[in-house]
């Protein structure tokens, strides 16, 4: 396969180009054509021009799902910039991580955001040149209130996104040269420190994975996709948005995921594709029942991030009439790297009951290596080991992390698993310690460095607990100083105060002593036999 765009810019200015009255995003009462968002992007990108930013600069986007999120991204590109979402779940502790390893120019945030958790940052740290302040509902007429809860008015903080807008209409950046090289994007993963890691994605990673989305997912010309996958990840930005920028289609936007929201723009909308964690299918399977077959409009429904339950599959099928398709990828390979091919039937492990994630993408290779990274025959477990012009070529100023994971072999994945005679792929495991909790990564050692802060705790250990709708959940073990009290219920709130929601842990079990080896080292191992 031949990559069509060798930048994601070009991608983005091939579709205004081609299509630019038709609709590109629905957002509830609000409709925006090609023509209108690259208008936008221009103003917004003229005006950051006139400020000083240039090519390679980053800009973070701290917001959620929103028409403005990817109006920003789009005038970042047109100069050449290096954009940089930032989950809208972070607190402050975790902002300024990422502003510290960054160093972005400008921050474009939601007013909200800014209130609780720009403004708490601490004294010291990073502070971009310029702040652009927005609200959720500058694109639309009359908010709805299931999504929009009636709040306090609050003042801007910083610019005024919408003022900047019309101050700055009609007006147009210089063009900046980019080559697929050009770093397109930073998207913030956690490492096994816990310290999040900027994955590097250049313009063709990004091209690319659009590209690859859309092939592999059949996405037809005019493609109507709805967008719950966050803006913030990989999924949003390249396998649900710029694949059907690439089809010229509609994006339909749903600031945040209300369940009875997304039923009705289904029903309104009849979108053919969305990409979700298997946690969402399952809460809309619930919340669909009573209404017909409104699900079955859904053609194309995907599902990555999680391992995903074959009685899911059946039982949504058996609902709905539809198959939801599994994929794998990772933010380092640009998105998919293996999807369930459309026309054949999906296959399971007998063995484990597993179910396979797919065939391998067009321009991807993969190995399957042992502990010493010698390839293992077909049918046998080992790491994956991918290789492909889709994979990042590293982590923004961390050569360790880099060496460690893109080795001259390819980019190892951590993740272990076999393929079957036919190039279809079965995850058996992780070597990583991660915690997947409704298709979010959770790394262990950030939730523990969170928990000894607390001034009763003597040791933690932090697992991954089984559960039935977020497939894991955060688990804390833990022992108390000697003469100090503290109830589960405690931590679980002092852990909620400090971190994103889907970080802090949910189950709390207080111990006397953690198992040890003669080392002194915490036995994880054995913590999770136990709960067998």
């Amino acid at each position: 396969m031949t990559q069509d765009f060798a930048t994601v810019r070009d991608l983005l200015d091939h579709a205004v180009g081609t299509w630019p009255e038709r609709t590109m995003i629905r957002y509830f009462d609000g409709t925006m054509t090609y023509a209108r968002f690259d208008a936008d992007a221009n103003g917004f990108a003229a005006w950051l021009e006139e400020q000083g930013f240039a090519k390679g600069d980053r800009l973070g986007i701290f917001a959620q799902n929103i028409p403005q999120f990817l109006v920003v991204l789009a005038a970042c590109w047109k100069l050449g910039g290096i954009a940089v979402p930032v989950n809208p779940m972070n607190r402050a502790r975790e902002l300024e991580s990422i502003m510290a390893d960054c160093t972005p120019w400008g921050l474009v945030a939601e007013t909200e955001l800014i209130a609780d958790v720009y403004d708490a940052l601490p004294e010291g740290g990073h502070r971009p040149v310029q702040l652009v302040s927005t609200q959720a509902t500058d694109y639309l007429g009359t908010p709805d209130t299931r999504v929009y809860a009636p709040r306090e008015a609050r003042g801007r903080r910083g610019l005024d996104f919408v003022e900047l807008l019309e101050a700055y209409r009609g007006r147009k950046p210089s063009d900046v040269a980019l080559n697929g090289d050009d770093v397109a994007l930073l998207v913030y993963t956690s490492g096994t420190t816990g310290k999040p890691k900027g994955t590097i994605i250049t313009q063709g990673n990004a091209a690319l994975g659009a590209q690859l989305s859309r092939v592999t997912q059949g996405q037809p010309d005019g493609t109507v996709s709805l967008v719950i996958a966050p803006l913030f990840h990989i999924a949003g930005i390249v396998m649900a948005s710029c694949s059907a920028i690439h089809a010229g289609g509609t994006l339909i936007l749903t600031y945040r995921v209300n369940l009875e929201v997304v039923l009705d723009l289904i029903a309104e909308h009849q979108p053919l594709t969305m990409s979700a964690s298997i946690t969402a299918y399952i809460a809309l399977l619930q919340a669909s029942r009573g209404r017909g077959d409104i699900l079955s409009s859904l053609r194309i429904p995907l599902s990555g991030g999680a391992a995903v339950p074959p009685a899911v599959v059946d039982e949504y099928y058996q609902h709905t009439g539809c198959r939801i398709r599994t994929g794998y990828g990772l933010t380092e390979t640009s998105g998919g790297a293996f999807m369930e091919p459309i026309d054949q039937p999906r296959r399971l492990d007998p063995a484990t009951g597993a179910l396979a994630v797919g065939t391998i993408a067009p321009t991807f290779s993969v190995r399957i290596l042992d502990d010493e990274g010698v390839e293992v025959p077909t049918g046998k477990i080992g790491e994956v080991v991918l290789t492909g012009p889709a994979v990042s070529p590293g982590y923004w100023h961390n050569q360790e992390a880099t060496s460690e994971a893109m080795k001259p072999d390819g980019f190892h994945t951590g993740d272990v698993g076999f393929l079957d005679d036919d190039g279809w792929l079965y995850l058996v495991d992780r070597k990583k310690d991660v915690i997947i909790a409704g298709g979010y990564n959770v790394w262990p050692r950030e939730v523990e460095d969170v928990i000894y802060s607390h001034p009763s705790i003597s040791e933690a250990a932090v697992i991954g607990a089984i559960d039935p709708y977020r497939g894991e959940t955060v688990k804390a073990v833990v022992s108390l100083k000697p003469g100090t009290a503290l109830e589960p219920e405690e931590l679980i709130a002092f852990c909620k105060e400090r971190m994103a929601a889907y970080k802090y842990p949910r189950i709390v079990e207080i111990v006397e002593a953690l198992p040890k080896n003669p080392a002194g080292k915490i036995l994880k191992r054995e913590l999770v036999a136990s709960q067998s």
